[in-house]
């Protein structure tokens, strides 16, 4: 009777596989992560940083709060915008967001 319980006990005892099929899984689920996640988000990044470094007097751009206006000033770590006639702001570099030129020529 004891052999007989062994046999059931060894067949309802899942059996060990390869290790090696599930490393590939993981390794594959994080190449296309950083492929498709991790990489283009860091291109968009490096793109933005050259854009924003890239300012110059009399660009126009849109800040992160939505506020179109012509660039005046820059500085290392601001920019002074003119949003109307008379009427200028200082804002930090980093909430530039776009060119207001590039941004109608994607729409178009």
């Amino acid at each position: 009777m004891t052999n007989l319980s062994l046999v059931f006990m060894q067949a309802a005892a899942p059996q060990q596989g390869s290790s090696w099929g599930f490393w590939i899984m993981i390794i594959a689920m994080i190449a296309i992560m950083y492929f498709f996640m991790i990489r283009p988000q860091n291109k968009k990044q490096k793109e933005l940083a050259k854009f924003r470094n890239g300012l110059q007097q009399g660009d126009e751009v849109i800040t992160a709060g939505g506020i179109y206006g012509r660039v005046k000033t820059v500085e290392a770590t601001f920019v002074i915008l003119e949003i109307a006639d008379g009427v200028r702001i200082k804002i930090d570099k980093n909430s530039i967001y776009a060119n207001v030129n590039d941004t109608q020529q994607d729409k178009k």
